[in-house]
């Protein structure tokens, strides 16, 4: 693991650990969106009040975010564009158009896509991720 320690604050390690499992390979910005999406949840009150509770949260059984479900997010090495990333996020930069959602339609079942094309509205789509938000919040 690279810039960061392993004794880092348990959330915020856990806010690194969600971003690099989600966009491993991606650069700077598609960090800091994934980190985005995690910070707007947490704000809003659809979601837990937490980022530890955003990141773990399951809805009728079904993990919210998929490193949790199939092991990536312990087991990805946390990148320095990563800590770049989430602490840009932390201090308030957010790239995310108010963003609660995102998907990899290439890599997603069909099941979740279609979820995500009728019952959200999408905001826009950048390094292989796809942003969605409530339709309510775009009336």
């Amino acid at each position: 693991m690279t810039g960061v320690q392993t004794c880092a604050l348990p959330i915020y390690y856990t806010l690194l650990q969600i971003v690099e499992a989600e966009a491993t390979g991606g650069d700077v910005l598609s960090k800091l969106l994934v980190a985005n999406v995690v910070l707007n949840r947490v704000k809003d009150s659809h979601f837990p009040n937490t980022i530890s509770e955003v990141v773990w949260e399951r809805v009728d059984g079904s993990a919210q975010f998929s490193p949790t479900a199939d092991g990536r997010i312990s087991s990805c090495e946390i990148t320095d564009s990563t800590v770049e990333a989430v602490d840009l996020a932390l201090e308030g930069e957010d790239n995310s158009q108010g963003a609660l959602f995102f998907v990899a339609r290439d890599s997603a079942s069909p099941g979740n896509v279609q979820w995500f094309d009728t019952a959200l509205v999408r905001l826009f789509a950048y390094g292989g991720h796809e942003y969605y938000t409530f339709r309510e919040y775009c009336e």
